[in-house]
This record gives structure tokens, C-alpha cells and sequence, in this order.
């Protein structure tokens, strides 16, 4: 077996990564391969020493304590973006590992990669948020598929279900767990990137982290993005993302499930800690208010929901294209035709945008409308933030308990029993009818200086080869970046 991690995530010219190699054989070579539109070989070292290292039982919860295997130093000439370490040890075993380049100077864009949800779904070594853990850490490996797979337009979530046998078979028989396909940089972001650099954008890079460490790491840029599943989020991220919309900045959610689980960080980065449905057991617990508790944003306790920030919300979505949920037809109904999103795009009232791709899948937010003088307009009894204008809805719906699929530990809560308890008061019949059927919702809103668009979509990457959506997203990117 090899494995390896990067630490730090991310870095600057001329500052340097440590690569963290555990294998039995002699020696391993390394490539690292810049990622985008193509891919940039930038560095080959062959011969390293092979080292085998300590994997004790507690390596999910308190990282890795390897001996340093290698040090990279960031060329100054190397573009901001995502590096992909492809490894193989001298006995032919293969492992992949990453690290993130950050520029100095701002872009027209900032992406920061979901890094703290695809080490909450990561199981290498030990338990995840998923199975059993409340504390996990990013300083380890992470598993087969988060970072390279075949096919994604194939090998994704939302397409799961309607696998043969023999698909299923392919998947798991090259080494992939079901959980990588519920996050990571081969499901999401690098179809943006690889979508984005085609078209011309010049994107500035980032992690989860550093959205934490570095209040001022969205300045100067026009835009924030975020693509994917970008599920969990700690205050000091909401805080970065929330003062630079406030202060005249752009945020583009090309995700869903955004924010929905509060973390919180050590003071090294080196652990993440969640305790979602099992909040009693937070140390910060309190009956009366515990803004830090590790559970829903929504919570009323932690009493920050997270569509104040983004405008929708997962606890009025849920889940589509997905066993128990809706298949609607796979893409938004649009409600809202002459708004500027759509510029150029020749859709009408009640056409659907992404169907064919399926943009609507998987995990999805909104936000509780009524319909009025022909639109849907949100009807502000939820948290949804004044203003917000619906462009699109598609059907979702909240698992209960029993229906969420196999492999998770004994102790999941359905989301749809934790909205109805924590929301609506009480776990009964009367509220999970009340969340049971969601939407996910696109739309825009201003908040502050700044404005918010929103996909209401774990999924829109996928749709990026169409025409129409391709259309949306630069109208998007085209507004918050240049102001037009």
C-alpha cells in the first residue's frame, strides 16, 4: 500500500509543502500536475526514499504524526490553482495527494474548495462524520475517488441509482468507497475549473481553511465562488465570506448544502470537530443559546441560519434524483424569464434549464414561496433574506431516518426528523408533512454592498456543457466580476 497527505493545503510563491509518504517499498517517484483546462506537468523527482510509517487507531481524529517524505517549494512561476501529486512506489502501487496554490494578487475570482466537507466524508484510517466520528482530521490521506476517478459525468451520485450491476461493480471493484462520491475535487470543482479556464475566467484558488485563518483572503477580488457540495462551514468562514459580501463583494454559490453543518477548528488546523444531530454531547451544549454549537446552522440555538448568507436553505430542499426522492425532470422550472441571469438565453416562463445533464440532483436548497401575480415569491415565514428573487424551482425531499441508504453509523438522524424537531418544535407527523416536500430554489439577492447568486444545486457543474446553463453561469460571472 501507499498513501500520502500535504501540509499545508495551501501556499504562496516560494513557500513549501511537506509530503507525508507512507509505503513499504523502497522508494517512489512522485509527478505534480496542475489541473484546469488542461493538465500542466510541473514537477517529476524519482528515487525518494520509501518510508513505512505509524498508523495507530486514532489517525481519523488526531492526523498523522509522519516523518516528512518530501519538501516542494512553490515556483514563483506556477499559476494559482489545484496540484495534483500522482505517486507511485517502487513495488507499482499508486496513491494521489493535492495541495492549492494561492496567488498574491487578486483575480477576477476566488474558488475555495470544499476541503472541510471532503474530510468530513473521508473514512481513511478511521471513522467519519458519517460513521461514528465527531472529530476528524484533514492531516491524512484521503481515500480513492475524492481526488481522481473515471468518468464523472457517469461515476457521480444523482447517477447512482440507476447503475447496472456491472457499474456497480467497476466503481467499487477500482478501489472507490460510496463516499466519494458524495464529495471531493473529481465530483465538482475541477468540471467548473476545466469549464471556467476554457472560457477565459482568471480564478484566484483557496481552501476551507484559509476562508478560517485569513479574514482577508476574499479582498480585492469581484467575485467568491463556491461549486459543489460545500456542506460544512466554521464561523470564521461565514464571517470572512459574510463581511466581504456586506462590504461591496460578489458570492456565487454554484452548490448546495452550503453551510449546513457548523465546525469548528482547532487553533492548528489539524482537527475538525461536528457533533450535528447528537448536540448534547457538544461540550458548548447549552439549552438557552450556543452560537458556536457544532450542529445546524439553522439550529435556534446557534440561531445563525445559513441563508442569511446564501438566501435558500437545506432545510426547506433536500434531496433529488436520488433513491426516495423526486426525479422531477432533472432541471429548473424557470419562473422568472426577463431577470438579467437569464439574458440571452431565449427561456420562458415554465421551460426547464439542466434537464438534460440533470443539474437538479443530489442535494439541494430553498427556501418556503407561495405563488403571486404569476411568479413565485418566497414568503418570508422561513429565514430566507428580504429581497430574494426565486429564478427556478425543481421538487427535493428530506429523508427520514429509514430512508437515507445503508452505511451509515447507528446513531444518523433523518434529516427530515432533525428539521422537524429542531425547526418545527417537535419530531411528529404534523411537522416532518411540513418539510417533507422541499424545492430546490435559484435565485439572487442583495445583502449589503455586495449580491448573492445562488444554484440551489450541488449538481450545476454537470450542467456547464449545455448552452443554456454555460449562458447563466458567465451572465453571473460577467455581472459580480465586471459589474455589466
Amino acid at each position: 500500500m501507499i498513501a500520502a497527505y500535504c501540509w499545508p493545503q495551501s501556499g504562496k510563491a516560494n513557500e513549501k509543502i511537506a509530503l507525508y509518504c507512507h509505503t513499504e517499498a523502497d522508494s517512489f517517484q512522485i509527478e505534480v500536475i496542475r489541473q484546469g483546462a488542461v493538465d500542466d506537468r510541473v514537477l517529476t523527482e524519482s528515487g525518494i526514499p520509501g518510508q513505512a510509517q505509524t498508523i495507530t487507531d486514532t489517525l481519523a481524529a488526531d492526523g498523522c504524526d509522519w516523518d516528512q517524505s518530501y519538501e516542494i517549494t512553490i515556483d514563483p512561476d506556477w499559476s494559482a490553482g489545484f496540484y495534483l501529486l500522482r505517486l507511485q512506489d517502487s513495488d507499482g502501487n499508486t496513491a494521489d495527494a493535492f495541495f492549492v496554490v494561492r496567488q498574491e494578487q487578486p483575480a477576477e475570482a476566488m474558488l475555495v474548495l470544499s476541503t472541510s466537507t471532503w474530510n468530513a466524508y473521508n473514512v481513511w484510517g478511521g471513522l467519519s462524520y458519517y460513521t461514528g466520528g465527531y472529530v476528524v482530521s484533514p492531516m491524512r490521506p484521503l481515500q480513492p475517488g475524492f481526488l481522481t476517478k473515471g468518468d464523472p459525468y457517469m461515476n457521480r451520485i444523482a447517477r447512482f441509482k440507476e447503475w447496472t450491476p456491472e457499474d456497480r461493480k467497476a466503481y467499487f471493484g477500482a478501489g472507490y468507497d460510496p463516499w466519494t462520491m458524495a464529495a471531493g475535487w473529481s465530483n465538482w470543482e475541477l468540471l467548473f475549473v476545466q469549464w471556467a479556464e476554457q472560457q477565459g475566467y482568471n480564478l484566484n484558488y483557496a481552501v476551507s481553511q484559509d476562508l478560517d485563518q485569513f479574514p482577508d483572503l476574499l479582498d480585492g477580488h469581484p467575485a467568491y465562488i463556491s461549486v459543489g457540495h460545500d456542506e460544512y462551514w466554521s464561523a470564521g468562514m461565514r464571517d470572512t465570506v459574510e463581511n466581504y459580501i456586506d462590504a461591496g463583494g460578489n458570492a456565487a454559490f454554484f452548490s448546495a448544502n452550503t453551510s449546513f453543518w457548523q465546525v469548528r477548528f482547532s487553533d492548528d488546523y489539524r482537527q475538525m470537530t461536528s457533533y450535528k444531530c447528537q448536540i448534547k454531547d457538544d461540550p458548548v451544549y447549552n439549552p438557552d443559546s450556543a452560537p458556536s454549537l457544532a450542529t445546524m446552522w439553522s439550529d435556534p440555538l446557534v440561531g445563525r441560519p445559513e441563508s442569511q448568507m446564501t438566501g435558500v436553505s437545506f432545510t426547506r430542499g433536500g434531496y433529488a434524483h436520488m433513491p426516495n426522492a423526486p426525479d422531477g425532470t432533472g432541471g429548473y422550472t424557470i419562473c422568472h424569464p426577463d431577470h438579467w441571469v437569464f439574458a440571452d438565453t431565449n427561456l420562458k416562463s415554465g421551460d426547464t434549464l439542466g434537464d438534460d445533464d440533470v443539474i437538479v440532483g443530489y442535494e439541494c436548497d430553498g427556501c418556503e414561496f407561495k405563488f403571486e401575480d404569476g411568479k413565485f415569491v418566497p414568503t418570508y415565514e422561513d429565514d430566507t433574506p428580504e429581497g430574494f428573487e426565486i429564478l427556478g424551482i425543481a421538487p427535493t425531499h428530506l429523508w427520514e431516518t429509514e430512508e437515507a441508504p445503508g452505511n451509515l453509523a447507528d446513531n444518523y438522524i433523518g434529516e427530515l426528523n432533525w428539521v422537524a424537531e429542531r425547526i418545527g418544535g417537535a419530531d411528529t407527523p404534523e411537522n416532518r408533512e411540513r418539510f417533507t416536500a422541499g424545492h430546490a430554489v435559484m435565485g439572487t439577492f442583495k445583502r449589503g454592498k455586495g449580491q448573492v447568486f445562488t444554484s440551489g444545486s450541488t449538481d450545476w457543474a454537470y450542467g456547464l456543457r449545455d448552452s443554456q446553463v454555460s449562458k447563466v453561469t458567465n451572465n453571473v460571472l460577467t455581472c459580480f466580476i465586471k459589474g455589466e
